[in-house]
């Protein structure tokens, strides 16, 4: 999830508690993103004015009634709270650079120093939150705990858990809170309560509001929206039947965390910036989407270095335009693999065979790597003691 998005969620989530409103109909990530990326494009269109607020405000009633289409209900609160957020959208600073990367997060924000202890190991192992709840339990609780995780890492059930399995969790225990995002949002999709979302059941509860009116007077193409998720969607859908899984629903809602699903990400963001509809973005195309220039204000230096960026790294074949892969390699870099490197050290340092792989024995023997529990908590805490 980018740091813009997550910006935008928060303000939603804040104003949320400040009307009092239900969050469950506004925890849906993708509604949350389309509203954001609609606001800043009409931004950018007419520039930051009256004219801009008025028209936020028009915006608003309708992205209400998508928010309570299940309530078949309008509120005020929510209209006041919506408001507030386009206000936000409004006066901000064109100076602000967007940002498309997406990087892989960190596994934790601790030292990776093993002499030190174990803080980081544990947070990369079972994330930060989950981390925490060893911290209280005896020694024989955390082994016991481990025991149970072990069985579930161990995904083809031979007994061992290998490098590539015990990365495959790392990576899942990270993405938490994207699953427990999805889990919250599950019920407004999936309408039959079959435990599936189909394709039409994601379109009526989306998309209803704005079918029923085939000629929009807002400017916007509401078919053509529905297109290019139903795009995503079948991307999405691995097995091709146009029901989604609970796996399938979370990369369609998250696609840059699926590497079956970086194309339609490549292809989107295409889409969103080339203007003059080529298929390529060229420098006015990428610095245009990134800063919204007014003559009256100084251009910022940062500017000047994309523009390097640009003609230097971005175009690599240097014919003034990216194309889909130069595009990928833009947005999806090939970051340092963290979860491969930790897995790998957790294998080296618990593997006292040295086979390759871990039985669950030479995990548990291992656990204050791991898990750790009050024990290894106060042992490291005298350390930080000692070393004070």
């Amino acid at each position: 999830m980018n740091k813009r998005f997550t910006l935008e969620h928060e303000i939603i989530s804040e104003m949320c508690l400040f009307a009092e409103v239900d969050q469950s109909n506004l925890e849906n990530p993708h509604l949350c993103n389309l509203i954001g990326s609609q606001f800043r494009r009409k931004r950018d269109d007419i520039g930051v004015c009256a004219n801009c607020v008025c028209w936020l405000v028009k915006q608003t009633c309708l992205y209400c009634c998508v928010w309570n289409h299940q309530l078949g209900r309008m509120e005020i609160r929510p209209l006041l709270m919506c408001f507030a957020l386009c206000v936000v959208y409004a006066t901000s600073k064109p100076t602000e650079k967007k940002e498309r990367v997406h990087h892989e997060a960190p596994l934790s924000s601790r030292e990776h120093d093993d002499a030190k202890g174990f803080d980081y190991d544990h947070e990369a192992f079972l994330g930060q939150e989950e981390a925490k709840s060893f911290d209280d339990l005896t020694p024989e609780e955390s082994k016991h705990r481990l025991g149970v995780i072990v069985d579930k890492i161990d995904g083809d059930h031979d007994g061992f858990v290998t490098e590539a399995e015990l990365k495959a969790w790392i990576k899942k225990a990270q993405k938490k809170y994207i699953y427990e995002n999805v889990d919250r949002q599950w019920k407004d999709f999936d309408v039959n309560n079959d435990g599936m979302i189909a394709w039409d059941e994601y379109k009526n509860v989306t998309y209803g509001t704005y079918l029923d009116d085939p000629e929009p007077d807002d400017g916007y193409n509401y078919q053509q929206m529905m297109a290019r998720d139903e795009r995503r969607f079948k991307m999405a859908d691995q097995n091709g039947d146009h029901i989604a899984n609970k796996e399938e629903f979370t990369a369609f809602l998250h696609p840059e965390e699926y590497d079956h699903m970086k194309n339609i990400v490549v292809l989107e963001t295409m889409e969103d910036i080339d203007k003059n509809g080529d298929g390529f973005i060229d420098l006015n195309e990428y610095i245009g989407d990134m800063y919204n220039h007014e003559e009256e204000m100084e251009e910022p230096d940062w500017v000047a270095t994309e523009r390097e960026q640009f003609s230097e790294f971005r175009d690599k074949n240097k014919d003034g335009k990216m194309d889909q892969e130069e595009t990928m390699d833009w947005i999806l870099p090939s970051d340092y693999d963290h979860a491969e490197a930790e897995a790998k050290h957790l294998v080296y340092e618990s593997d006292s065979n040295k086979d390759g792989k871990l039985s669950k024995e030479e995990i548990v023997d291992k656990y204050d790597l791991f898990v750790g529990s009050q024990a290894t908590d106060f042992g490291e805490a005298l350390v930080r003691h000692d070393e004070f």
